[in-house]
C-alpha cells in the first residue's frame, strides 16, 4: 500500500524568531519614575510583588555617555533580582529593542487616581 504525503490545510504562519524577548519596566520609587529593561518578570511568591531578573543595560559603544544609565548601572550593579511592589508598577512592555534606562521625577496632578491601599491596622 502506497501511502500519499500528508498535506497540511492551515496556512503557513511566519515563523517567531528565537530572540530573547526583553521588557521595559516603568516603575515608581521614591518619588522617582524608573524605566528599566529586564529579561526575566514575573509574580513573585511574596505576595504583593513582581519579580525582575537580568536587568540589561547599553554597551558602552558611544562616546557621550547618559549620566542617568550611569546611576541606574551603579546603583543596580550585582543586584541578581528585584522584588518590585505590584502598586508601584505603572507599565510592562515587551520591546523589540533595547533603549535607554533612565530615572526620572514623578510629577503629581494629572487624571490618574492612585489604587487604593489598605490602611494597616494601629
Amino acid at each position: 500500500m502506497i501511502c500519499a504525503p500528508s498535506i497540511s490545510l492551515q496556512p503557513k504562519l511566519p515563523s517567531m524568531s528565537k530572540r530573547e524577548p526583553i521588557y521595559k519596566v516603568i516603575f515608581l520609587n521614591q518619588g522617582q519614575v524608573y524605566e528599566m529593561y529586564a529579561k526575566q518578570i514575573y509574580q513573585s511568591d511574596l505576595w504583593g510583588f513582581l519579580e525582575v531578573e537580568e536587568f540589561v543595560f547599553g554597551e558602552r559603544t558611544q562616546v557621550v555617555v547618559d549620566p542617568s544609565e550611569e546611576k541606574l548601572k551603579a546603583q543596580f550593579d550585582g543586584v541578581v533580582r528585584s522584588f518590585v511592589p505590584m502598586h508601584s508598577i505603572i507599565r510592562i512592555d515587551e520591546v523589540e529593542r533595547l533603549g535607554t534606562p533612565k530615572i526620572s521625577e514623578a510629577k503629581g496632578g494629572g487624571n490618574i487616581m492612585p489604587f487604593p491601599m489598605p490602611m494597616p491596622d494601629k
